[in-house]
């Protein structure tokens, strides 16, 4: 077992930006949804182990332990990051990085790879929703962006996941998806950065502005909509307030309630038949 530290979404070793401190195994975890480029490792190196990773991962986990997929959608600096990776180690379902997914939409040999997991009746299943999506929508014909979807659509048939960005609530089942969204007030998010990576006031809300027009852009490009819209969300979480803890358990308490809701509708269907 190596006790190398190594994040199999950004490369970051021992201590990342976020100031998140994890030790991973040899079989490189997932363990942060965000990206940070580390040059001394290549791209492809890092996507192959974290996408080889996974799919055995699916291989040997034939039934998942949750049937649906939770999506976050957050504002920089609101936490929904560390929020989403802590909402994974507390229910064990596979969290999947915005950044991760892209690299994996880019790649078609990768893509492929991810939707060859699914059994010849979930592939039609998923690519007549996909196909409906595209019809009903006039959604864009990108190439990138019919990969994204597929990929995502394929994470959505597994389960048991968190899927952060990349416009996921937009493109899963609502039946099957728990949509959380996490904002705070713009000082509220300047004084994050400011404090956890030592960031002047003007560089903080540089970022900040930046990565939140790169977000809405491509919401906007490839889904039309607003990503701002609550009616969007299940469940969207003022971080301000509540803070990390107070809104992991907030999220918690209502993906528990939806479980048991669940168990309580299969029940009540098998005792019908």
């Amino acid at each position: 077992m190596s006790d190398k530290r190594v994040c199999s979404i950004c490369a970051w070793r021992q201590h990342c930006q976020k100031r998140f401190i994890v030790s991973t195994d040899a079989l490189f975890n997932v363990n942060c949804p965000d990206y940070s480029r580390d040059v001394t490792i290549r791209d492809s190196e890092v996507d192959n182990k974290v996408v080889e990773y996974q799919l055995e991962r699916w291989r040997m986990v034939k039934k998942p332990k949750l049937d649906f997929t939770v999506t976050i959608s957050r504002q920089t600096g609101a936490g929904g990051s560390e929020i989403a990776r802590r909402l994974a180690d507390e229910f064990k379902m596979d969290l999947m990085g915005s950044q991760i997914i892209q690299h994996v939409a880019e790649s078609t040999r990768m893509s492929t790879k991810v939707v060859e997991t699914l059994d010849e009746k979930a592939v039609t299943q998923m690519d007549s929703m996909v196909a409906s999506l595209f019809a009903n929508r006039h959604l864009s014909p990108d190439v990138y962006f019919r990969h994204l979807t597929r990929v995502i659509a394929t994470i959505g048939e597994h389960g048991n996941a968190i899927v952060v960005g990349r416009g996921a609530n937009f493109i899963l089942p609502k039946e099957r998806t728990f949509r959380v969204r996490f904002v705070a007030p713009l000082e509220f998010r300047i004084q994050h950065f400011m404090k956890t990576r030592d960031m002047s006031r003007a560089d903080s809300q540089k970022y900040i502005e930046k990565k939140e027009t790169g977000r809405a852009g491509f919401i906007k490009k490839y889904f039309k909509v607003d990503a701002s819209d609550p009616s969007h969300y299940d469940m969207v979480i003022n971080t301000e307030k509540l803070g990390i803890e107070g809104a992991v358990m907030a999220v918690s308490g209502a993906l528990q309630y939806r479980i048991r809701s669940r168990a309580e509708e299969t029940k009540t269907a098998s005792s019908k038949t």
